[in-house]
């Protein structure tokens, strides 16, 4: 990979720095991921009294599980294999065109807001049908249920962030952190607030956190995400957690950047970029905290309640959408 990179820098200098961010980019996103979900695993502990895993927990948990034998029931498919890879490449090629640390990765012109939501539900899909794949009752369930939150959780995070890209006037991701940082006033607007609270909905819902799903239990009869991994173990389960891990970063790195995008390199020079990487991660790991909080002082709601949770960010979306429409 480096003598391509070299090889490509020898042809097109700008090409290759683009390159160099995009890898830079997934290359944290599949660190990060872990890394985040360790320090709220750790701020629950400490708000509840409690010691708590240390935050490098997840990248040790991953190790042991990539050194395990992958055990698969009989009556699963190619589809049982093919989900995890499918979910973690889905979220790698978000994350390489998503402005994270800078405004120029690879394919900054293709990095639309439509292809990023569609790559994340491809993760999704993907994670759902394998879950359908071994034939239990638990996989199905599971999958029922992640399909009808995301039947809702998705449209209100296109929704969401088209309220910022009718401000700017592009659906350009790249383009609509430069016009946030070339109008600063925009940062404190109606729509942008609204936007801000439909999108921390989603984020919840999408990741699999209290008060949507609880990702440290295993009760049948309430979990998501755990009852469509039931089945998996070894490399399979490392690749799952390790997709929804990056799906977290990248999503929680989208939103910082989006309403708050200061630090965000526009060149591809090596000091901007760790301006970029530091300020990425000071501004992840503050929405990651400020989840943990939510989740200690929350309660998992009814299975049932959870569509109108959804609903309200999605309605908070639309009106985002429209406060905009009607201030342009």
């Amino acid at each position: 990979m480096t003598s391509g990179l070299a090889s490509l820098a020898v042809v097109n200098p700008a090409l290759a720095e683009r390159a160099g961010v995009s890898a830079l980019q997934v290359g944290i996103v599949l660190v990060g991921g872990p890394l985040l979900l360790g320090l709220m695993g750790k701020v629950r502990a400490r708000a509840e009294g409690r010691v708590g895993a240390p935050i490098t927990q997840g990248l040790s948990d991953l190790r042991k599980l990539f050194r395990k034998e992958a055990v698969r029931a009989n009556p699963t498919s190619a589809v049982s294999g093919l989900a995890p890879v499918v979910l973690v490449g889905s979220a790698a090629v978000a994350a390489a065109i998503t402005p994270l640390v800078s405004t120029l990765p690879v394919s900054a012109g293709g990095s639309d807001v439509f292809l990023v939501v569609y790559l994340l539900l491809m993760g999704s899909i993907a994670l759902a049908l394998g879950g359908l794949d071994a034939g239990t009752a638990f996989g199905g369930m599971g999958s029922s249920r992640a399909m009808t939150v995301g039947a809702i959780s998705e449209p209100a995070l296109l929704v969401g962030i088209l309220a910022l890209a009718v401000q700017a006037r592009t659906s350009n991701l790249p383009g609509i952190v430069t016009a946030s940082l070339n109008h600063p006033g925009w940062l404190a607007s109606p729509q942008r607030v609204l936007a801000l609270g439909a999108l921390v909905v989603v984020v919840i819902a999408e990741t699999g956190r209290i008060p949507v799903d609880n990702p440290s239990t295993h009760l049948e009869l309430t979990m998501i995400h755990e009852a469509m991994i039931l089945e998996q173990s070894g490399p399979d389960l490392a690749l799952s957690t390790a997709g929804e891990a990056m799906r977290l970063g990248l999503l929680l790195g989208l939103v910082a950047n989006l309403f708050f995008p200061w630090g965000v390199a526009d060149s591809g020079s090596g000091l901007a970029v760790a301006i970029g990487v530091f300020a990425l991660a000071l501004k992840a790991a503050s929405l990651a905290v400020l989840i943990a909080l939510i989740e200690v002082s929350t309660a998992k709601l009814r299975l049932f309640r959870v569509p109108e949770l959804l609903a309200g960010g999605f309605v908070l979306a639309v009106v985002a959408v429209t406060t905009g429409l009607v201030t342009r």
